[in-house]
Order: C-alpha cells, then sequence, then structure tokens
C-alpha cells in the first residue's frame, strides 16, 4: 500500500452559514484506532441533510467537517478487526460528519465491500440515499397491487424509492418535474407533475384509491397524504418531521437502516443493474460551493458526488 501520508485535504467549515462558510483545508490523517478502518476516499456523496446541518439547524459543534457517504480503499486496519483487510474496495458511513476528505476512520463495522461492477461515484454517493430508501419503504409496508404516492420521485432519495417499489409489483404514482417523466416511466412508475390540481391529477389516476404515501421532500406532501385519505400511518416522511408528528405521520431514516448487510444487499441490486442511481454531476472538493448551489436548487436526478 501506498504511504500514508501525516495531513489530507477536507471539506470544513468554521461557523454555521450558507454554503459560502464551505472550504477545503489542510486536516490530520485520521488513525485506524482499534475497531476502525482508514480508508482512503475515492469519491464521496453530498446530501441536503448536510446543508441543515451547516446552518446549525441539527445540533453539534463548529469548526467541523462533513460528509456520511463514501467510497474508497482500505489502507490501514486498526486492532481487534477481522473481516476487513488492506486493500480491500468498501462502500460505508461516517456518523462524524467526516467523509468529504481524503481519508476518513470508522467503526469497521460501517463498511461493506464493493461490488466490482459498481461504479466508484455510484458506490460514493451510495449509503445515505440506499438506507433511506429502504427505511421510507419499510415504514409503509407496502404489499404487491397497492399503490403508493412518491414525492420527490427522481432525486435522490425518491429515485431509489421508486425503483424499490416498482421491482416489488407495487403502483408508483410518482411526483416529478416533466423533465423526469420519461425516465420514471422507465422505471415502470406513472408520473404525475407537480403544481396547482395535483390532488385532482393523482385522483384520476388512482382509480383503486391510495394506499400509502412517501414523502422526500416537504411537508406539503404528508398534508397531501391526509387529504387522498391515506391513514397517517402509512404516510412516510424523510424530511418534514414537524408536519409528521402533527398528523402522526411516520418520519424513519438512514439511521433505522444503518446496517452493513442491509447496505451490502442494496449496492448488490445498484451493482446488477436492478437499481439505477444516476449521477446528476461530479465536483472536486475545491468546488464544493457549486456542488451544494446545484443541490440546494432541489430538482437533481440522482446524486452528485465530491472527488478528492
Amino acid at each position: 500500500m501506498p504511504e500514508i501520508p501525516e495531513t489530507m485535504r477536507a471539506v470544513r467549515f468554521d461557523e454555521w452559514g450558507d454554503r459560502s462558510v464551505l472550504h477545503v483545508a489542510e486536516a490530520p490523517v485520521p488513525e485506524a484506532t482499534p475497531g476502525r478502518v482508514l480508508v482512503r476516499v475515492r469519491a464521496a456523496g453530498i446530501n441536503p441533510g448536510e446543508s441543515a446541518i451547516r446552518q446549525g439547524l441539527v445540533g453539534g459543534d463548529v469548526p467541523s467537517g462533513q460528509g456520511t457517504d463514501f467510497a474508497g480503499i482500505v489502507v490501514a486496519v486498526g486492532a481487534e478487526v477481522d473481516g476487513v483487510d488492506e486493500g480491500e474496495e468498501v462502500i460505508g458511513w461516517s456518523w462524524d460528519r467526516a467523509s468529504q476528505a481524503e481519508y476518513v476512520s470508522v467503526p469497521a463495522t460501517q463498511v461493506v465491500q464493493k461490488p466490482h461492477l459498481l461504479d466508484w461515484n455510484v458506490a460514493g454517493g451510495l449509503d445515505v440515499v440506499a438506507t433511506t430508501a429502504a427505511a421510507a419503504v419499510r415504514a409503509v409496508d407496502p404489499r404487491p397491487g397497492e399503490t403508493v404516492v412518491v414525492s420527490g420521485a427522481a432525486g435522490g432519495v425518491g429515485g431509489f424509492v421508486t425503483q424499490l417499489l416498482t421491482n416489488e409489483g407495487v403502483d408508483v404514482i410518482a411526483i416529478a418535474s416533466e423533465a423526469n417523466h420519461e425516465w420514471l416511466r422507465s422505471k415502470r412508475a406513472r408520473p404525475v407533475t407537480y403544481g396547482d390540481g395535483l390532488q385532482e391529477r393523482i385522483t384520476e389516476l388512482a382509480t383503486n384509491g391510495i394506499d400509502a404515501v412517501i414523502d422526500t421532500y416537504g411537508p406539503e406532501y404528508v398534508h397531501l397524504g391526509i387529504s387522498l385519505g391515506v391513514p397517517a400511518d402509512r404516510i412516510e416522511t424523510i424530511i418534514a418531521f414537524e408536519a409528521a408528528a402533527e398528523v402522526g405521520a411516520k418520519a424513519s431514516g438512514s439511521t433505522d437502516t444503518a446496517d452493513p448487510e442491509i447496505l451490502g444487499a442494496l449496492a448488490l441490486q445498484v451493482a446488477s443493474g436492478a437499481i439505477e442511481v444516476p449521477i446528476a454531476a461530479t465536483y472536486p472538493f475545491e468546488r464544493v460551493q457549486d456542488a451544494y448551489e446545484e443541490l440546494e436548487q432541489g430538482h437533481t436526478r440522482g446524486k452528485i458526488v465530491l472527488i478528492p
């Protein structure tokens, strides 16, 4: 293995704020302490939740690193680690807000082997969308033949949710912009455009009624589910927590499915082509502000990924 340097480039912010506070700094390379592995990052995903964290809406301390998703190569293994070897290609996640760096240290239980056929960029942005989508689907417990409405259906999580559902024979009414309708149809979903008259358009499509709603965009879709007559316990949101509490809906997320076996199984589905994770754009670390500018426009199909 190449010699491990003492310092690395890492995305940081020193104060709460908008994307202008993001910068790339020199930081010490973390160690592979007992129970942990050190990974040289090949790609790291970005996610909407990181914008909320950076603005101080979630808690934590500054200065801070950033990022959860990553894929890379194990370059050091700490004591008391079994089943992970130096040189292994892995997908993983960090709870330390640290994946957007040239190196990341995580517990060995937070990495899984990267399938050989899985593209590095897709692998780097996989964990949050895959496990969040799995949690959202599990929360509403759909059955083949049921009809589920998905908001933000062409986004990172929404696109994954849509494919998990249609692959299991669930009828998906997919809310998205017109530009994403052809892609959604290719995934066997029935797209519908958001905006005025949405409830009526959904009702026209759902001749057998709506069984569940999965919201990946905002509170208006939680309330839409209630207006459509969906029981609150079959409405799930990954983002509108206040609205969920207000109506009694569910709000599951990636922490509910943060399990290496779950991530590994989902990665295999992506590697096999059963699920597509489009890469909307890639950016070098030095353009991290531009990456978040594109993300925060809210119309991205698939994932945006940072490359060290």
